[in-house]
């Protein structure tokens, strides 16, 4: 097998957890392949460059292994070399956490909050 359909194979490599969630984003326009705007039916074969924004994360990757089936992760990771910058380092910024059921804060809780949150 030289070729296969778009979102067979993101599918199949676990870009996307459906087959159906897998054509959706191609048909919203989330999947290109070699910098074209990919529709589910669109072939990719070995050395095709594929595009995915998938849970909340955009990917880049290049295909080494056309497969139609889907398959373990560790034989799925196989099938593609990950382009994708890393991610940012996300502003650990602190919460203020109120214990279950203790009602609305009180105007001193307020207050107590708000000098936590400006420290």
């Amino acid at each position: 097998m030289d070729t296969t359909r778009v979102d067979k194979w993101v599918w199949a490599v676990r870009l996307y957890k459906t087959r159906a969630e897998a054509t959706a984003a191609c048909k919203g326009g989330h999947v290109s392949v070699n910098g074209q705007s990919a529709k589910p039916a669109t072939p990719v074969a070995v050395g095709s460059r594929v595009e995915a924004y998938a849970h909340e994360r955009h990917r880049t990757v290049e295909v080494t292994q056309v497969i139609e089936k889907r398959v373990g992760a560790s034989i799925a990771v196989a099938c593609y070399v990950d382009h994708t910058p890393p991610e940012p380092e996300q502003d650990r910024t602190r919460v203020a956490e109120r214990e279950r059921g203790a009602g609305r804060p009180t105007k001193r809780d307020r207050r107590l909050m708000d000098r936590w949150r400006h420290s």
